[in-house]
């Protein structure tokens, strides 16, 4: 029973990021998956994406705010 529970409990998480991330921009998809998944930097990122490291900051913490306040309703 405890590893059905734990089970359970997992897959309500992966449900729920996936949903928060679905709300997400392309941007800020993309942002979220170099940063994340790639390593690179906000400074690499904005050198790829083609916007300022300040927007690609603004940007992420925007991003990640969302999935936050999703993953907490």
């Amino acid at each position: 029973a405890n590893a059905l529970f734990r089970y359970e409990k997992y897959m309500e998480n992966y449900s729920r990021n996936v949903a928060a991330l679905e709300k997400l921009g392309e941007r800020e998809k993309k942002i979220l998956f170099l940063r994340y998944y790639e390593g690179k930097t906000q400074t690499e990122i904005s050198e790829e994406v083609g916007i300022s490291q300040a927007q690609v900051s603004r940007l992420e913490k925007a991003a990640l705010q969302k999935i936050r306040e999703k993953m907490n309703t």
